[in-house]
């Protein structure tokens, strides 16, 4: 009813026995459902793959030296380069010192959880894990033809009841800012501002900034982390 469509009609979509519904058939469901831009997009780009032009495939998850300069300039704040799997691909000194010494950090989503300690590292753990996992999904939906995320989603699955958890909500959310509380042994406790910055050279990669407010205790415990970890990359 909220979507104006006949009961028969919605149960020949919910069972897949449609394939093409109208442009304004999926407005109304996104309305009634009040999903937000990304799970808007998301569910037409589910209905309407072909749509969407032609997908952009980089040639490799590869970071230029260009890139590679840029991040390593920002001596202030943690910043690393990540693609749609949310593979880390390169980080800069400051990331370096944060993630030292934790395993599964190849990938933020494997970090979050298959690493117990990710329940220390990320002060708001569930938060953070269901965000990954609204990420990943939206991605999912629009490229299914990648075997490394089908492998990443299978392997969170059967190793995760807290993936497998999250996974089923089917939540669509991208990530782009906000505020990030880390924790470690070393300094205890410190909260970030997150940005996200495209690279228009690299479709598909972005690089994720962390910065503590100038003079905050969140700089000074990462100055001091910066130092007790000297020598890792």
């Amino acid at each position: 009813m909220l979507a104006g469509l006949s009961a028969d009609y919605y149960t020949r979509l919910e069972q897949g026995r449609d394939g093409n519904p109208s442009t304004q058939v999926l407005a109304a469901l996104a309305q009634a459902f009040q999903l937000g831009p990304d799970a808007t997009e998301y569910l037409y780009k589910l209905a309407h793959p072909g749509a969407c032009g032609k997908r952009v495939v980089p040639l490799a998850d590869q970071v230029s030296l260009r890139v590679l300069r840029f991040i390593e300039k920002w001596d202030d704040a943690s910043v690393f380069v990540v693609n749609h799997r949310l593979d880390i691909l390169a980080k800069n000194r400051v990331a370096a010192a944060l993630f030292n010494g934790l395993e599964y950090t190849d990938n933020l989503i494997r970090l979050a959880f298959l690493n117990p300690v990710a329940r220390e590292f990320w002060v708001d753990w569930e938060e953070e894990a269901a965000a990954n996992v609204a990420h990943l999904r939206a991605v999912a939906g629009v490229d299914r033809d990648d075997p490394y995320l089908l492998e990443l989603v299978d392997e969170l699955s059967r190793e995760s009841e807290d993936f497998r958890r999250l996974w089923a909500r089917h939540d669509v959310r991208g990530r782009n800012e906000g505020l990030i509380r880390l924790h470690r042994s070393e300094v205890g406790e410190m909260t970030f501002s997150l940005e996200t910055l495209r690279i228009d050279s690299a479709p598909g990669l972005r690089i994720f900034v962390a910065e503590a407010v100038p003079g905050s205790p969140a700089d000074d415990a990462l100055a001091k982390l910066r130092v007790l970890t000297a020598g890792h990359r």
